[in-house]
């Protein structure tokens, strides 16, 4: 099979600022395996979860070594192709992982959810983002979410740098306002908040019962990610019996082993595909949350119509959808999951439902001739 690469940009409506700082743009990877006339499509890109860190260009060049490799292997089974994919870091196993499902898919002729035999009617609303910022910048998104969707599931992001009396402000305003568009016949909304690491063990223990006093439904990684597995794990101990309300992993959560060490002390863990490595571990890891008792959240990064396209084929087993990164952007060149109100629905097409829209290699050429050659480009097949 062939391995090709390239890049495209990916620009924010409004860019979303989180405790660790604030994304306008990013650069992400379109990832083509072809044989037999087939192509195979995945994407991915860097990303900061506080404690390990990938950057888009590192994620190219562990593909594009890993492309001579790949010339006289087929793209199924898949099963040949582990010890590969097992070698290269998260994101860069997910391009790679997304590719190769695809391609698996449109051979068979089915999206992946129906070769999962999962029931796509399953699927319940995402949930849409407000980033920090100041209490009337923060109303001002949810209005502009509105304007979009029916919004009935809220993400506030909390963690400020301005301390727990601005994460209190903001819980309030938000919540005046769901409670204040319900009254003029809007549909009941829910509130979820995201400390992404936030909050140090006290702070954490000071909010989760206040928390739960405003109705909140649950609250994301309040504690920073460690890097040691047995210090994370007891991290989420020391909180998990003062926590009235559901309590979530999603930075210190990666992967299945993850799964299993967390399922004690949390009642959720948020699978991103970036995070997990592609779909192959992520179904993995829904499955096993499920069978522990714990609930899935589905997230994302910022990601276009492709990699929550993929991320859509999992929703039936999901009961918080995260999937709104593509519905933030300006320049997606994707068409992926359908948008029913505020519920997605994965793409009914072979593999992972997802079409490339614009032509790529223009904006391409554009970047490279701006960044004056920096990075491993020009990459295989751009």
């Amino acid at each position: 099979m062939e391995l090709r690469l390239l890049p495209f940009p990916l620009t924010k409506a409004v860019p979303l600022a989180i405790s660790r700082g604030t994304t306008a743009a990013v650069e992400h990877l379109l990832v083509e395996v072809e044989q037999d006339g087939l192509t195979g499509i995945g994407e991915t890109g860097g990303f900061d979860t506080g404690h390990r860190e990938f950057t888009t260009a590192a994620i190219a060049a562990e593909l594009q070594a890993l492309a001579p490799r790949l010339r006289d292997l087929a793209p199924q089974p898949l099963q040949a192709l582990e010890p590969l994919l097992a070698s290269l870091s998260p994101p860069a196993r997910c391009g790679l992982d997304l590719a190769l499902h695809d391609w698996w898919g449109k051979r068979l002729g089915v999206p992946l959810h129906r070769l999962w035999g999962l029931d796509p009617q399953l699927g319940v609303p995402t949930s849409v983002t407000l980033g920090l910022g100041s209490v009337e910048a923060v109303l001002a998104r949810l209005q502009r979410w509105w304007t979009q969707l029916p919004a009935t599931r809220i993400k506030l992001k909390l963690g400020s740098p301005e301390g727990l009396d601005h994460d209190r402000a903001l819980v309030e305003a938000v919540a005046e306002a769901l409670d204040r568009q319900q009254q003029i016949g809007g549909p009941a909304a829910e509130l979820q908040v995201d400390a992404n690491g936030g909050w140090d063990l006290e702070g954490a223990r000071a909010m989760v019962g206040w928390l739960a006093d405003h109705q909140v439904a649950l609250v994301e990684q309040p504690l920073p990610p460690i890097e040691d597995p047995e210090a994370d794990s007891a991290a989420f101990a020391a909180l998990e019996l003062d926590c009235p309300i559901a309590l979530v992993a999603d930075e210190s959560c990666w992967t299945l082993a993850d799964v299993v060490r967390l399922a004690p002390y949390v009642d959720g863990v948020n699978i991103k595909l970036l995070k997990s490595g592609g779909l192959a571990e992520a179904l993995l890891m829904a499955q096993a949350a499920r069978r522990l008792g714990l609930e899935v959240m589905l997230g994302c990064y910022s990601d276009s119509a492709l990699l929550n396209g993929a991320a859509a084929q999992l929703l039936p087993l999901v009961r918080w959808p995260d999937l709104d990164s593509h519905l933030n952007l300006v320049d997606d060149p994707f068409a992926g999951p359908t948008l029913e109100a505020d519920r997605l629905h994965p793409g009914v097409s072979p593999g992972l439902g997802v079409a490339l829209t614009t032509e790529l290699a223009g904006n391409a050429t554009a970047r490279a001739d701006r960044s004056g050659g920096e990075g491993p480009w020009p990459l295989p097949g751009a």
